[in-house]
């Protein structure tokens, strides 16, 4: 071949190159704190609205059958963060003190040799920052957990449960001469620390993750950026003008505030042409809602359980520069899948290999409306080893594990014993046990579940469960 033709194609290959960096999607993955699956106004909530939201999903699409891979905060964030079952790094409950965390048995923070999505894409060349919560390491009296940026963040700014720079609330009821400041024993925890109006600090995360995407927008470089707001988690502080004595109203105050702070980072993708095209936002929960604040929807259960009010989340997802055609608006009822099946996911729409031994699939055509697959066989899951109770919100003893296969919900015990079994398409409420009528199904799906649960790393669930602590668990910050 003449050395000019060879120079030419060399040339043609740079440029196709460039062009393919240029085409790598951004990505912003909103995580919503202990939000209910019915709670934003697009999934059917009647008494607040959540404009920002609904105008992504009405350009985008939305998902009813999401799941997150625990009912509790830490876990179901590493299952994001991992592509894996938290179970896998021994994060099975949300993380506290340090005796505390001896005590269920579960880790004091996420192993920095776990996979994670943020470190996977930085390798590849994507400006990464985390700004919110979050509750992988570093909180309370674990003082030596590693940075965020251990896990691949080029910039974060969290709360009181991470290690480094942070954004702390300070709060005011009705009455209040002055403003209070909670979680001041963070400062220890990493610095420069700002305080900040808590009923108005989703603003604060959101105005940094905007400072974030400019700066890369700026360079020309791609960027994912994590926006986990401590909203909607309580305490509850919404603005003294939406103050109200009674504990649902005064949640659904503090979620429309926080639609209405992420305004802003929603119209900069959208009014932007380059970023609009070229940008997915991921928008979900981190488990069910609270008892007595937030809604489930049809579903059983809440916050910590494993019926379906505590696992599945609504799932916005926003890139209307990359779905498919016709796709704007609409709702998938269909495909089944969890939060351990987007870190592969994302990776693929950014042309990134995944790390090996991922539990979660990569399902980038059906978050883009191209298909409609579903994660290939069953998803498991394992309660908090310290919530076969949680008194007095929920006193009653919990299932220890469930499974969903297809159509099929089970729940049992540690042994496989008490089982319950739901056929989900016709009983999405989790009402009527079909255990008895279907033993074949019952039979093979607890051993399955059985199977799983052991391969996993042992927490103290057992032990918890069989002696609770008088009262019930008392009810803490997670």
């Amino acid at each position: 071949m003449k050395a000019w033709r060879l120079l030419l194609l060399l040339f043609g290959a740079i440029l196709s190159a460039g062009a393919a960096e240029g085409r790598r999607p951004n990505i912003v993955f909103v995580l919503i704190d202990d939000m209910g699956w019915g709670d934003f106004s697009c999934f059917g909530n009647q008494e607040a609205k959540t404009p920002n939201i609904d105008r992504l999903a009405a350009e985008g699409r939305r998902f009813s059958q999401f799941y997150v891979n625990s009912p509790i905060c830490s876990p179901s964030r590493c299952a994001f963060v991992t592509g894996q079952y938290p179970q896998r790094w021994r994060i099975g409950s949300y993380l506290a003190h340090r005796a505390e965390n001896t005590r269920r048995g579960i880790a004091q923070w996420l192993d920095p040799q776990a996979p994670s999505l943020a470190r996977t894409l930085q390798a590849a060349g994507y400006a990464t920052g985390h700004f919110g919560k979050w509750h992988l390491g570093g909180q309370r009296d674990v003082d030596d957990a590693p940075a965020i940026s251990a896990y691949g963040y080029d910039a974060s700014l969290t709360n009181f449960e991470g290690m480094g720079p942070k954004l702390l609330p300070l709060t005011r009821k009705p009455g209040d001469a002055e403003p209070k400041k909670i979680w001041a024993d963070a400062e220890r925890l990493g610095g420069p620390v700002t305080w900040m109006d808590r009923a108005v600090i989703t603003t604060g995360y959101a105005d940094a993750a905007l400072k974030f995407i400019d700066q890369a927008a700026a360079k020309g470089r791609p960027f994912y950026v994590d926006l986990w707001p401590d909203d909607v988690h309580s305490p509850y502080f919404p603005p003294l003008a939406k103050w109200s004595p009674e504990k649902h109203r005064i949640y659904l105050a503090v979620l429309e505030e926080m639609d209405h702070q992420l305004g802003r980072l929603c119209e900069r993708v959208r009014s932007d042409p380059a970023l609009r095209d070229n940008t997915v936002v991921v928008i979900c929960s981190d488990n069910g809602p609270e008892p007595g604040a937030g809604s489930a929807g049809p579903f059983r259960g809440k916050k910590t359980q494993l019926y379906e009010g505590g696992l599945r989340s609504s799932l916005v997802v926003w890139a209307p520069g990359l779905m498919a055609q016709g796709q704007a608006g609409q709702l998938d009822q269909t495909a089944v899948f969890a939060a351990m099946d987007l870190a592969p996911t994302l990776l693929s729409l950014a042309g990134v290999r995944p790390p090996e031994g991922l539990d979660g699939v990569d399902l980038s055509k059906t978050l883009l409306g191209k298909e409609s697959r579903s994660h290939p066989g069953p998803i498991f899951w394992r309660r908090p080893p310290d919530r076969k109770t949680w008194s007095p919100a929920l006193p009653d003893p919990q299932p220890d594990l469930a499974v969903r296969e297809g159509d099929w919900k089970l729940l049992c015990e540690y042994d496989g014993s008490k089982t319950l079994l739901y056929d989900l398409a016709k009983d999405p409420g989790e009402t009527n046990d079909l255990a008895a009528k279907e033993p074949a199904v019952t039979a093979r799906l607890t051993a399955a579940l059985l199977e799983w649960h052991r391969a996993m790393p042992a927490d103290n669930g057992p032990q918890l469960g069989a002696n609770p602590p008088p009262g019930g668990a008392k009810k803490k910050k997670k």
